[in-house]
């Protein structure tokens, strides 16, 4: 992989926090050592269920003494009084971001668990993994975007700080709500990366050219010959963009 561009550093700390690297392991000594690997080009980090049932909110307590910031990507639903509590106990952990699945109840239940608390919530719209077809197998009469829209609303009325979106969708919600929510966006994969199990991607550039405020990424860092390198690129991309 060539060398990325060098970063200015004047501009490196807020750059550097577009970017959310996803520990999609499943032991704190493996993410211990990409942790390492990315070393400071890398600020913020991503637990979602994988790791957090194998020691992951264990790390994610490690992280945030050693000054990372932590998005804690648990999709949470479920009755109104489970969700409220689990969000008040995860409120106590000092991550950043928390998901919710974009359900009304959900996050309402979400929103009054967390009172009081500087942790900030993110709607789950659509799986960056699902298209209109897997909708239509699932029972939705709506397509992506037309659901994707009716849960920015639903978010914003239940005063969520944000959703989770492809940047497939990131224009228009930005559009329409401007910077009442913080879109974090997932699926992102650099000019010739494999889609995997993605359905909507988009490249860095493009996903934060359509309104992203961060881009959530995987496996085109972690499963890298020299992952630091390639998170590099990836924020001199965005730093271009």
């Amino acid at each position: 992989m060539p060398g990325a561009p060098a970063l200015d550093r004047t501009l490196a700390p807020n750059l550097r926090e577009k970017l959310i690297v996803a520990l999609d392991v499943s032991t704190p000594s493996e993410a211990s050592a990409l942790v390492r690997a990315l070393g400071e080009s890398v600020v913020f980090y991503k637990i979602g269920m994988e790791f957090a049932y194998g020691g992951g909110l264990a790390f994610a307590d490690s992280l945030i003494k050693d000054g990372k910031q932590v998005f804690l990507d648990l999709k949470l639903h479920d009755i109104p009084t489970t969700v409220s509590r689990a969000c008040a106990n995860v409120a106590r952990l000092g991550a950043r971001f928390l998901t919710v699945h974009a359900y009304p109840q959900t996050m309402a239940a979400a929103k009054s668990g967390v009172a009081g608390s500087p942790l900030q919530l993110l709607g789950v719209t659509v799986m960056t993994s699902y298209d209109d077809r897997d909708l239509a197998e699932a029972g939705f009469a709506c397509g992506v975007k037309e659901l994707v829209a009716r849960r920015a609303a639903q978010a914003c009325a239940a005063g969520l700080d944000g959703l989770i979106l492809s940047g497939e969708e990131a224009r228009s919600v930005r559009a329409r709500y401007g910077s009442n929510l913080l879109l974090v966006t997932p699926g992102i994969r650099p000019a010739g990366a494999q889609a995997s199990d993605q359905k909507r991607t988009m490249t860095p550039a493009q996903a934060i050219e359509a309104g992203a405020d961060y881009l959530v990424v995987g496996r085109p860092v972690t499963a890298a010959k020299d992952p630091k390198a390639a998170a590099q690129e990836i924020l001199a991309e965005i730093a271009a963009s």
